[in-house]
C-alpha cells in the first residue's frame, strides 16, 4: 500500500507540540500500513472478511449476519423500507432479505451498524456527540448518493450508498485516534487543520486495507476535487461529489446553486438548479426512508 507524502499542517508547526506529535503518529501509521479501526464492532470485520471472497455462498453470509441479531434486524428493516421494498409485501426471513438486497447493501448495512455503535465504545467515551454528527452526515450522504446515482447516472445505487457511508471514514479514523489527546481536540483550529490535510490519505489507506473496490477508493479519495477532469459518462466519484454538496446545502436553497455552480461533476451529470430542486423535492421521502433504514 502506498502512503501519500504529507507535510506537517501549519497549525501543528506553530508551537502546538501535541498536534505535532499526533501528526507524527498519523504519518508513522500510514507509512507502516497500520491503518485500521480497532474500535469497530467485530461483526463488521466478519462481514467484510466473508464478502471479500467472491465465491462466498449466500448461506455463509446469512450465518455471519445472523450471528449479530441487531444487524440482522437492521437488514430486515432495510429490506422492508419504502425505498427498497416497492411491493409492500413484508419480508420476514433474513435469507430473503439478503437475496433481495444483494451483498453490496449487506456490506453497507454492516458498516452503518458498526458506525452507529461506535459511540457506545468505552474507549471513545466523551466523543458521543462528534461521533453522532459524523454518523448523521455519513448516512445523509449515503442516502443522497443512492438517489443521485439512480436518477442521474448508470452507477449502481447500492455501490453509491456504500461510497457515501464511507466518504468520511478518514475523519472517523482521526477522531478515534485523537480521543487520546483531549487538549488537541479542544484546539479546534489545530484539529480542523489536521483533519483537512490528512483525512483523504487516511481514508485511501484504510479502504485499501479493507480491500474495498477500486472505484470506491477512488471516489472517497477524490470527491472533494470540484474541478476533477474525467472523460466518459458520469462515474461514482461524480455521484459522490454532487451528493456531498447536495447534502451539505439542501437546507440552504439560497446558496445551493452558488455552491454547485461550475462544479465539473454537475456538468457531467447534467444537473442544474432546477434539477437540484426537483431531486430534493421528489426524493425527500425516499431519502428519509433510506436514512431511517440505516438507523438514523
Amino acid at each position: 500500500m502506498s502512503s501519500p507524502a504529507q507535510e506537517i499542517p501549519i497549525a501543528a508547526q506553530g508551537g502546538n507540540t501535541e498536534a505535532f506529535a499526533f501528526v507524527e503518529t498519523l504519518a508513522a501509521e500510514l507509512s507502516g500500513g497500520k491503518v485500521d479501526l480497532p474500535s469497530f464492532p467485530d461483526i463488521a470485520l466478519r462481514v467484510r472478511q466473508a464478502l471479500s471472497d467472491e465465491e462466498v455462498s449466500q448461506e455463509k453470509v446469512v450465518r455471519v449476519v445472523g450471528s449479530e441479531p441487531m444487524l440482522a434486524a437492521r437488514l430486515l428493516q432495510i429490506a422492508n423500507s419504502a425505498a427498497i421494498n416497492y411491493s409492500g409485501r413484508p419480508i420476514t426471513e433474513l435469507r430473503t432479505a439478503i437475496a433481495r438486497l444483494g451483498f453490496n447493501m449487506v456490506r453497507s448495512a454492516a458498516i452503518a451498524f458498526a458506525m452507529s455503535q461506535l459511540k457506545k465504545s468505552d474507549a471513545l467515551k466523551g466523543l458521543e456527540q462528534p461521533l453522532d454528527d459524523l454518523w448523521q452526515t455519513s448516512a445523509a450522504v449515503a442516502a443522497m448518493s443512492y438517489v443521485v446515482a439512480k436518477r442521474f447516472s448508470r452507477v449502481n445505487p447500492d455501490t453509491a450508498m456504500l461510497a457515501g457511508l464511507l466518504h468520511g471514514i478518514g475523519h472517523l479514523y482521526i477522531l478515534t485516534r485523537a480521543s487520546r489527546h483531549p487538549r488537541l481536540l479542544a484546539d479546534r483550529g489545530a484539529y480542523s487543520a489536521i483533519v483537512r490535510d490528512w483525512h483523504t490519505p487516511i481514508a485511501q489507506a484504510l479502504l485499501e486495507n479493507w480491500d474495498m473496490a477500486e472505484e470506491i477508493v477512488t471516489a472517497v479519495s477524490n470527491y472533494e476535487d470540484l474541478e476533477r477532469k474525467h472523460a466518459g459518462p458520469p462515474d461514482l466519484t461524480d455521484v459522490l461529489t454532487v451528493s456531498q454538496l447536495l447534502s451539505a446545502f439542501k437546507d440552504h436553497r439560497d446558496t445551493l446553486e452558488l455552491n454547485m455552480h461550475d462544479v465539473a461533476a454537475c456538468r457531467r451529470l447534467q444537473i442544474d438548479a432546477a434539477g437540484y430542486q426537483k431531486l430534493i423535492d421528489e426524493s425527500q421521502r425516499e431519502i428519509d426512508a433510506l436514512r431511517e433504514a440505516l438507523g438514523v
